[in-house]
């Protein structure tokens, strides 16, 4: 009844009736999210009547109008909640400059920031690195403070567990002893790692302290936001991922707010954002410059969305895990066209899912182009809920809630379903195991035809899978000594295996699957070739709990796949250095080195510049193709190994049954774990607690830093829009192919030691040592603009060959982007860039939309777009221009080293065409993919910092 309350007060009370009819009935539920949000928030200005009423005739508007959504929370990660946090900090300011009182810059909507995202692994496994990379950097030099890096004793007491038996006996190399078994079942719970040289608490220790110290900086920063923001919280690291914690500990499912309740529902930068969906929640993840406008109270615009309702029956082979599931609707709905689209899952099948299977399979929509992938909440979610900390009388409220505003799903065979603007048809029962690879997500590879697909990429030219290896050199061995012993290198050979941070860790069945599938190994006396870079970095210190509790992770650890802490790590490349033996005898034999991962994100040289062949797996399967040591492997007739007395050990001899899962995970996966990790966020951690911060109502900006700058957005800060100018004569910075990620835009791993951003750190007095990751320093506008397309895999069709360069045409000097970019503007001349189909394409980073705004980009020219990334261009001033269809610079006759001129109107209009006019004489037509007045007036106030700035004034 608080709904219709709300109703009287809005003067909407004719909607009541409609509320509770047929139409609604018919409606999909992610629909009626939308429109319960228009109606609490409809104020005639940001949401009007008409929205809501729009949204409520769906079937006939989908598609042809735009509307409003008002999340309910906003979720941050630290890389790009750095950004979004230096923006307000640099708003106030600029507010202040401007008259204003800069106290009233505070975000609207309530707001959590995760800081996950700048853990790296410097210690892994049972040695301390090499060559860590310590990061810092700035006249504090706090890693000064931290002890040197030595070499680790082989034999290493057990820190002060009673049960413990004393020194490891480690010098015939444990990972390598048949009687491991026997030990481990001896040894007590809460020590299992007193038997490697660095046990896993003194690995996640160190790490710990490396990344408080390399990133103190940016540490106090969220501190000090934490303090002088209202409505924001931070939650410190090592706490867990964005996309985890706001799962297990931010999700409310419903919203009770003054007794008034109302759908949770969420928008954030992080592109996993989306398995909240699992838990019958609307969210997605959306770009920095639209996130921090939703924090300042806008509502994200989106054009009223098809729903494509996907409906699963049947039931799932034995073998087959949810990352199975995952791939599979993946490949169906890839196929069905869902980019732009809401998919809703419905049918018998759904029912058979659990909460962790819904989640896994909802986090990889933005990888099939989904907008989200929605599971309504039903029986199963409050089953589940029930078993996560929340009270009965809570359950029942929510249950009376969503069924009498009609957001509960019943999951009797004879409710009715909604409908759909078209349905797609998926059996379980026909899912056989999958990994995706060796470069996108996307291409699909039966494990039982794995060995001979890498066979046909080893054939195939270069390109989206190809690597094009000679014939007579495609069985090429490279011997390698390596920690005392020889091993031999060939084409397909595992080099990195990662079960990481995103995807997996919220599904107890697959995590709980690698640890009894590595006991089996274990006991069975398989091992992993220590060269190997094994880790493992939970999403959260519950998965931790499950994992020790069951009794697995010494078995993992036993394998290599030893915790390292808790972030995103592998997944966003900040994977430790390979031992140099091997990086040498990959480029001396010019091999196709594979990593294998649980992630989601599997693009060429993300994990390593010399690991060219990346696949994503489930769990189990890192495990197991670990323990092979190569890709070139048939399970069903190729053993994995040998095991005690030579027996040969084949991996259907130790693959766990859904009966030994299912007994697990009810024994390990209790709701003490979640009540734990709610304590953990709650208490913080000493660090963090002890970690000193300003107060000042303005942040004090050290001109020293490195990390932390004041950008330049607000220099111009607009009173008033202004038509668009003429872009005139401008040169194209760079003419790119298909598929151009976020990652080619913006990195956010190391930063190479011959880029300008290490020019710029080497000038600031820095070692390479101190550079640290881009994604750690986006807070520093200097080092993000030099780190624009600075990626080594950029492929510039003026260059011809992967490299961060470009032409500087009046000079003719081939140059880093970033000088070239930098001498056009020197000389006043407007740049452009020339692309081809899904420009933008793969997680939304608000820095591949900032970074060539402040190159001087003032409009990219593309076949298509992500959409995401389209509105981010469009929220920091750059016009998103699209070919005609079946129009491209080929078939246009262009090379790009012409000058180009576009004519902007006075007035602009929602998709309207423009005439683009080059140096040679020719003109053609383009589409300005401006989709709704509202998109319009940002890039006429110079993007949406500038609009939201201009009402504090």
């Amino acid at each position: 009844m608080v709904i219709f309350k709300k109703l009287r007060k809005l003067t909407v009370l004719h909607y009541l009736s409609q509320l509770l009819c047929f139409t609604l009935d018919t409606l999909p539920y992610s629909i009626r999210v939308l429109f319960e949000s228009s109606v609490r928030n409809c104020d005639g200005f940001l949401v009007k009547e008409t929205d809501a009423m729009n949204i409520l005739d769906w079937k006939t508007k989908q598609n042809n109008v735009e509307v409003p959504f008002c999340p309910a929370r906003v979720v941050l990660q630290d890389f790009t909640g750095i950004p979004a946090m230096v923006d307000f900090a640099a708003m106030r300011e600029a507010v202040r400059n401007a008259g204003g009182d800069p106290v009233k810059v505070n975000p609207a909507c309530p707001t959590d920031l995760t800081v996950d995202h700048s853990l790296q692994i410097d210690f892994s496994k049972c040695a301390i690195q090499n060559a860590p990379n310590p990061g810092g950097g700035d006249s504090q030099k706090p890693m000064a403070k931290l002890s040197p890096l030595k070499a680790q004793p082989r034999k290493l007491p057990c820190r002060g567990q009673t049960a413990c038996k004393g020194p490891c006996s480690a010098g015939d190399s444990s990972r390598n002893s048949g009687q491991f078994s026997a030990q481990i079942e001896n040894t007590p719970i809460l020590c299992p790692f007193h038997l490697q040289p660095v046990p896993e608490p003194e690995t996640v220790l160190k790490n710990q302290e490396m990344e408080f110290g390399r990133n103190r900086e940016r540490l106090q920063f969220f501190k000090w936001s934490s303090k002088v923001f209202k409505n924001i919280s931070i939650i410190p690291p090592e706490t867990g991922m964005a996309h985890q914690v706001n799962l297990e500990y931010l999700s409310r499912v419903v919203f009770e707010v003054k007794d008034f309740l109302y759908p949770d529902s969420v928008v954030g930068t992080d592109s996993h954002m989306t398995m909240v969906n699992g838990l019958g929640i609307l969210g997605w993840g959306v770009g920095g410059i639209e996130t921090e406008a939703v924090m300042l109270g806008m509502p994200v615009t989106l054009t009223l969305p098809e729903v494509v309702g996907c409906e699963l029956t049947g039931a799932a082979s034995p073998l087959a895990t949810s990352i199975d599931i995952v791939l599979s609707i993946t490949k169906h709905l890839r196929q069905a066209d869902v980019a732009g689209k809401f998919v809703e899952f419905f049918g018998s099948g759904v029912s058979q899912l659990s909460v962790a299977d819904r989640t896994t399979i909802a986090n990889m929509c933005p990888e099939y182009g989904a907008i989200l992938s929605f599971f309504p909440v039903d029986n199963v979610t409050l089953k589940h809920l029930k078993y996560t900390g929340f009270d009965k009388a809570k359950l029942e409220v929510m249950e009376a809630y969503l069924k009498a505003v009609k957001l509960f799903r019943n999951d009797e065979s004879s409710s009715r379903e909604p409908e759909y603007s078209q349905v797609v048809q998926i059996s379980l029962s026909s899912i056989i195991p999958y990994v995706s690879g060796p470069k996108r997500s996307q291409d699909r590879v039966a494990v039982n035809n794995m060995k001979s697909d890498f066979q046909a990429c080893l054939n195939e030219k270069s390109g989206v899978k190809g690597f094009q290896i000679a014939v007579e050199k495609q069985n090429d061995i490279v011997p390698v000594q390596y920690e005392g012993n020889e091993y031999k290198l060939s084409h397909g050979c595992i080099v990195i295996a990662a079960v990481i941070s995103c995807t997996n860790n919220c599904n107890p069945s697959v995590m709980l699957a690698a640890g009894l599938l590595a006991k089996k190994a274990v006991e069975a006396g398989l091992v992993v070739k220590p060269y190997i870079r094994t880790s493992l970095s939970p999403g959260s210190g519950m998965v931790t709990h499950y994992l020790s509790s069951s009794g697995v992770l010494p078995y993992l650890s036993k394998l290599g796949f030893e915790v390292v802490g808790y972030g995103c790590s592998t997944c966003v490349g900040n994977t430790a250095p390979l031992p140099e033996a091997i990086r040498n005898a990959i480029k001396q034999g010019d091999i196709i080195a594979c990593g294998v991962l649980s992630g989601t994100k599997n693009f060429e040289g993300r994990l390593c510049d010399c690991v060219r062949a990346n696949y994503l797996a489930s769990p189990p399967l890192v495990v197991a193709y670990a323990i092979a040591g190569t890709v070139r492997i048939d399970f069903e007739t190729e053993p994995l190994g040998t095991g005690f007395n030579g027996k040969s050990i084949y991996l259907r001899d130790i693959w766990p049954t859904r009966k030994e899962l299912h007994t697990m995970e009810e024994e390990c996966v209790i709701s003490s774990m979640f009540k734990e990790l709610q304590e953990k966020m709650e208490k913080g951690n000493k660090r963090w607690n002890l970690l000193e911060a300003p107060e000042s109502t303005l942040f004090p900006w050290d001109l020293k830093s490195t990390y932390i700058r004041c950008p330049s957005f607000f220099d111009k800060l607009a009173k008033e829009p202004v038509s668009p100018q003429l872009i005139e004569n401008a040169h194209v910075l760079l003419y790119l192919g298909d598929s151009v990620t976020t990652d080619h835009i913006s990195p956010a791993g190391s930063i190479a030691r011959s880029s300008a951003a290490a020019k710029y750190l080497t000038n600031k007095g820095l070692t390479p040592r101190e550079f640290n990751s881009y994604g750690a320093r986006r807070g520093n506008d200097a080092v993000m603009t030099r780190g624009t397309f600075a990626n080594i895999k950029l492929l510039n069709k003026f260059i011809g060959k992967p490299a961060p360069k470009t032409i500087h045409f009046p000079s003719g000097q081939t140059l880093d982007v970033f000088e070239a970019a930098e001498l056009y503007q020197k000389e006043g001349i407007p740049v452009i860039i020339l692309a081809g189909k899904k420009y933008g394409l793969g997680s939304s980073r608000d820095w591949a939309a900032k970074g060539p705004f402040l190159l001087g980009v003032k409009a990219v020219l593309a076949e298509s777009y992500e959409k995401v990334h389209k509105s981010q261009l469009i929220g920091i001033g750059i016009a998103p221009l699209q070919f005609l269809p079946g129009e491209n610079p080929s078939t246009l006759g262009l090379t790009g080293r012409e000058q180009f001129s576009v004519l902007f109107p006075p007035e602009l209009s929602p998709g309207m065409t423009l005439d683009v006019k080059t140096s040679t004489g020719k003109v053609f037509s383009v589409i300005a993919l401006f989709e709704n007045d509202m998109e319009i007036t940002l890039y006429k106030y110079g993007g949406s910092l500038n609009f939201v700035a201009r009402r504090f004034l």
